[in-house]
Formats: structure tokens, sequence, C-alpha cells
């Protein structure tokens, strides 16, 4: 059903992304709604979004911020919008790289301190790609201008301090996706 080896639904239960137990006899059992569910993900991430008229009416969102919480607080505001748009979170850059590639936002709005890969890394990983190269950026730091400019931020980028301006970001990402349309 999963399409996957036997060690990666270990490693999923393991990790708790299928539900499972335990018998007596030290068995796992996989509960058949969570495997459904996963299916359903699975599928939902390998078929095209729906499109009206040929065009997509949805513009995906990548959300990079270290801080969990602030993932949910930017995931719940931006979801009070009432835009078209898919949000997609992640929590370092490295990991942003990987759901670009997979998901190929229309906006990237990212924190710049972060551990492994920070923001700045990232973005200069980004620019140096021709495919990517364009792509619309907004950074929330709680680091100050002069730091963020002395790091070599490009200057087109606009930068929000924390805590995050939520009237302003918005008017951002309005003409942000403004003019990608």
């Amino acid at each position: 059903m999963l399409g996957v080896s036997h060690r990666t639904v270990q490693l999923w239960v393991e990790s708790g992304v299928l539900q499972a137990w335990k018998t007596a006899g030290g068995h796992r059992r996989i509960a058949l709604a969570s495997v459904n569910r996963l299916v359903d993900q699975r599928s939902h991430a390998i078929q095209p979004p729906p499109a009206h008229d040929g065009v997509s009416l949805e513009r995906k969102v990548l959300l990079v911020d270290d801080d969990s919480t602030m993932l949910r607080l930017y995931e719940l505001e931006i979801g009070g919008w009432d835009l078209p748009l898919d949000v997609i979170k992640a929590g370092n850059g490295f990991e942003a790289l990987i759901k670009i590639g997979e998901a190929k936002p229309d906006l990237l709005i990212s924190d710049l301190s972060m551990p492994g890969m920070d923001g700045f890394r990232m973005i200069r990983t980004l620019r140096a790609d021709p495919a990517y190269s364009g792509m619309a950026i907004i950074v929330i730091s709680g680091l100050d201008r002069a730091t963020i400019k002395s790091m070599g931020l490009p200057e087109d980028i606009p930068v929000f301090s924390k805590p995050v301006p939520f009237v302003e970001l918005r008017k951002a990402v309005d003409q942000v996706l403004t003019k990608a349309a």
C-alpha cells in the first residue's frame, strides 16, 4: 500500500508518522486509518494541484524559522488573511532548500539566524542557482540592520524586524504576489 521498504515503515512508526503499537509478542500493529491518512498525504504530494483554466489559483509560500512556535504563529496569521495561499514550513535552510526543490514556492519568508544552514547561506545558494535566482524572498529577523548588511544579504530583499509587523508583512506579501501574477 505504501510502496516503501519495511525499514522505512519501521522508521515512520518510530518517528510517529504512522500510529502503531506492539503486541505482547513484540510485533508491531499499525492502525489502518494511519496508513490510509499517509497514503492520502503522499498522493496529494505527487498529484499536481487543482487548476482553474490551466492556471493554479493558489500560491505557495514557504515559511522558514527554527522556532516552531514562530512558524505556527506565521501560519495562523497568514491563514487568516483570506488569500489563496498554500503554506509550507521548514525549520532551517537545508530543509527549506529541499522543500523549494519539491514544491517550487512562489515566495520564501525566512529567518536568518538558524542552526545548521542559516538564512544567509540558504539565500546565497538560491541566488547562485539560475532556476531560483529570481525567487521572491522576504526576511524576518531579530538581527539588527547593520549586522544583516555586514553579512551580505542582498539589498533587494525586504527585511522585517521581530516582533513581526503583520500589517506590513501582509502588504509586502500582496505586493510580491501581485508582481508574480
